[in-house]
């Protein structure tokens, strides 16, 4: 009897193993320690950058919690000579890391929406919600390109000691009082 093998093409499989539902678990009992932990050193960055003029900072709605998995700045390209791609360039020369825009392009520029790919001629699942494609053209989503140039990224770590954090808003500042005066 011959054995024939056979290639298989199927969607990805998003299921996790038992391993890692095992050490998941384990890790939800620190969640809370270390939200509270990033939530209060975010704190206290936005407490040392609050009145900085060319940036602010992110805002919590009363009730709602952020989990701070980064910090966002937005920077204002009218007040801060380069916008978010200079200031990160001059905190990249402090060493510190970020990502200016964070994502390139958004979703709906996505050659998959953009071009609504799909399985033969179904159009599914573009037709989901309604008989007619759905329209994603950038249009439609006006001030979505200008707030991701002015969105600044910075990496969070629950590690972070509140001497970190005072590091950061120095050299945020200083950079912001060059970069102002350069759009001067």
């Amino acid at each position: 009897m011959a054995i024939h093998s056979r290639t298989i093409i199927s969607w990805p499989y998003y299921r996790m193993t038992e391993l890692q539902g095992a050490v998941a678990v384990a890790q939800l009992e620190k969640l809370q320690s270390i939200v509270e932990r990033r939530s209060a050193l975010a704190a206290e960055l936005t407490a040392a950058l609050a009145g900085l003029a060319g940036i602010a900072t992110p805002s919590i709605r009363a009730g709602d919690v952020h989990v701070y998995w980064k910090y966002c700045l937005d920077v204002n390209p009218r007040m801060v000579a380069g916008g978010s791609v200079a200031l990160g360039a001059a905190l990249k020369q402090r060493g510190i890391f970020s990502a200016p825009r964070y994502i390139q392009k958004p979703a709906f520029a996505c050659e998959i929406f953009r071009d609504q790919r799909t399985f033969g001629r179904s159009r599914w699942p573009f037709t989901l919600a309604r008989p007619e494609a759905v329209d994603y053209a950038s249009e439609r989503f006006s001030g979505t390109y200008e707030g991701l140039d002015r969105v600044l990224v910075l990496p969070w770590n629950e590690r972070y000691t509140s001497d970190h954090v005072q590091y950061i808003a120095d050299s945020i500042a200083a950079c912001l009082a060059e970069l102002r005066r350069a759009a001067a």
